[in-house]
């Protein structure tokens, strides 16, 4: 097999992180591993391994025939039998494959959102679908909404794994406080509920001023982020909720860390919460998405629903309180995540289902 992943960008978020993961990985099992960059290139360019074929294609627009064509002549170059489209770029391999019909398109669903998909979106989801192969998604919520809606019958779910190889060099410093810094590793847009945060933040900096929140993620400079932004400021939390943006030493940030959260509304596997496991961090996250799968109220962390601040907060005045909690947490959280969701199993489950994709 010679397998070409498929992404918009490559911002750092949770879909551009597994496209590089796959790539990365599957560059040691195949014959050819290779990832192609539809209309963005960013920080995690700097992650993609030396042995992994990489390609641009500065696409402008869903219908720019220059960037098809450019596609075309890559899988024709390196004889590519699957494209690897993740979330959107269903769109641009859908057209691969009516030039190309030979290729194998796998479509692998991050969104965690399908369900909120508008009916022009889904309509054009459900037509490409015809021509998928596979499907690929990471909670089970996923997989029965493609069962229902989609027109492919090959659906597997696969857990997202991380991989902190390439790990950039340390070059970012949170403010605040040392051994006081809660971190949320999220882009800002409406999923993450960064009101949520700032709602959770209002109770917990009444009694503990001296913490701190950090938000690493990208900044689209849009109305979401002006909101958040203004909402900040009206609470006068500018010393104590700092946004950075998009930053590539994840590694580094987690180091100055001591609590980590996530406060979204709608998730697939959050990638973010894998980071927090390896770097052994304790986590407080909301009940989205595949996350209660495995997360263990009191055991591996804490869990609750998408709308109940006052548990968030006091399951964060909890550990802000008691470091031997934090300690017990952040280590089984490391235990679950490295016995879940290795790298390894995961790939080589991939590559057993494609087999059997071929085989029919």
């Amino acid at each position: 097999m010679r397998i070409l992943q498929v992404i918009d960008s490559l911002e750092i978020g949770g879909a551009e992180r597994m496209a590089v993961n796959y790539a990365n990985a599957l560059a040691h099992k195949l014959e050819y591993s290779g990832i192609v960059v539809t209309r963005k290139e960013g920080f995690l360019k700097e992650k993609v391994n030396s042995n992994v074929g990489y390609f641009f294609l500065e696409r402008k627009s869903k219908l720019d025939f220059k960037a098809v064509f450019r596609l075309k002549k890559i899988c024709k170059q390196h004889t590519i039998s699957h494209l690897q489209a993740h979330s959107s770029s269903f769109f641009i391999a859908f057209l691969i494959k009516l030039v190309l019909p030979k290729v194998k398109i796998i479509w692998h669903d991050h969104n965690g959102l399908s369900e909120f998909v508008s009916k022009q979106k889904a309509l054009v989801l459900k037509i490409t679908s015809y021509l998928f192969s596979g499907i690929v998604v990471v909670n089970d919520k996923l997989k029965k909404w493609a069962e229902k809606e989609l027109n492919c019958q090959q659906i597997i779910y696969l857990p997202n794994f991380t991989s902190f190889e390439n790990e950039m060099e340390a070059e970012t410093k949170l403010l605040g406080h040392d051994g006081k810094r809660i971190l949320c590793l999220a882009n800002l847009r409406f999923q993450k509920n960064h009101f949520f945060l700032l709602d959770v933040a209002k109770i917990v900096l009444k009694d503990y001023p001296d913490w701190s929140f950090h938000l690493i993620g990208k900044d689209f400079k849009d109305d979401y982020s002006t909101e958040v932004k203004k909402n900040i400021k009206e609470n006068q939390f500018e010393n104590n909720i700092f946004i950075y943006g998009s930053k590539s030493d994840v590694k580094n940030i987690m180091a100055q860390s001591d609590i980590a959260i996530l406060t979204s509304q709608s998730e697939g596997l959050p990638v973010a919460i894998l980071e927090y496991g390896l770097n052994k961090k304790p986590l407080v996250t909301t009940a989205v998405g595949e996350i209660p799968s495995f997360i263990i109220n009191g055991d591996n962390g804490f869990i609750g629903a998408k709308d109940d601040v006052a548990f968030f907060a006091n399951s964060l005045i909890q550990l802000i309180e008691n470091e031997t909690l934090r300690l017990k947490l952040a280590e089984n959280l490391f235990a679950t995540i490295t016995n879940k969701f290795s790298q390894e199993s995961i790939i080589n489950s991939y590559l057993n289902w494609l087999i059997h994709l071929d085989a029919e």
